[in-house]
This record gives C-alpha cells, structure tokens and sequence, in this order.
C-alpha cells in the first residue's frame, strides 16, 4: 500500500509560481507512474501531468503544457510539480496519484493511490 501527502498549494496571483510536492510511503514508490490531476469546483477531476516510473517520459494537458513541469526523486520517494505562469483557471484542488502500468495513463480510473489534495487559488 502506496500513502501520498501533498503539499505546496497556496493563493497566488496570476503570472506567479507555485511548487506542489507529494510525498510517499512505501518502499514501492519506484514502480508506480506518478499523475497530478486537479478538480475545480462543479468540475470533473482532470488529468495534469503524469511521469513514468523511472522518470524518462511525461505527459502533460495541453493547457498546462510548457507552463508546467512533473519531477520525481525516487530516493526520496517524492515527486513534484513546478507550475509557473499561473492563470485563474488554474485554481483547484490538485491531486497526486499512483498507478502500476508501464506507460504514462491518463484516467483516473486507473490510479489506485491518491493523497488528500492541495489547494490552488490563482487570483487575477
């Protein structure tokens, strides 16, 4: 069993950065592929970004594509997401989550693990 704690959320102005870590128990962490999703309110969860197991691929919205970037430290059991030129329609909650497959997924369905979420306001 894989335990995710996120943090780094906050309020930021439009144009600002944030930097959301999320935090792993379990000595399997490396073998999962790691996804951001966010969910705004009255909105379904979405898919942000996602990064394989050992870190060569990721994937990316094509709304936050070059806006922002996945990371992971598989020795520190942690992955990250830097999110820089924040919109307002960025503000959600955003949510780590594991899955065991060998590719970047993109469905939440298909996550097993997922922490408790981090807030995210952008103000304009």
């Amino acid at each position: 069993q894989v335990q995710l704690v996120e943090s780094g959320g906050g309020l930021v102005q439009a144009g600002g950065s944030l930097r959301l870590s999320c935090a792993a128990s379990g000595r399997t962490f490396s073998t999962y592929v790691v996804g951001w999703f966010r969910q705004a309110p009255g909105k379904q969860r979405e898919f942000v970004a996602g990064i394989s197991s050992g870190g060569a691929s990721t994937d990316y919205a094509p709304s936050v594509k070059g806006r922002f970037t996945i990371s992971r430290d598989n020795a520190k059991n942690t992955a990250q997401l830097q999110m820089n030129s924040l919109k307002p329609e960025d503000t959600a909650v955003y949510y780590c989550a594991t899955a065991v497959y060998a590719i970047v997924v993109k469905a939440p369905t298909l996550y097993r693990y997922w922490g408790q979420g981090t807030q995210v306001t952008v103000s304009s």
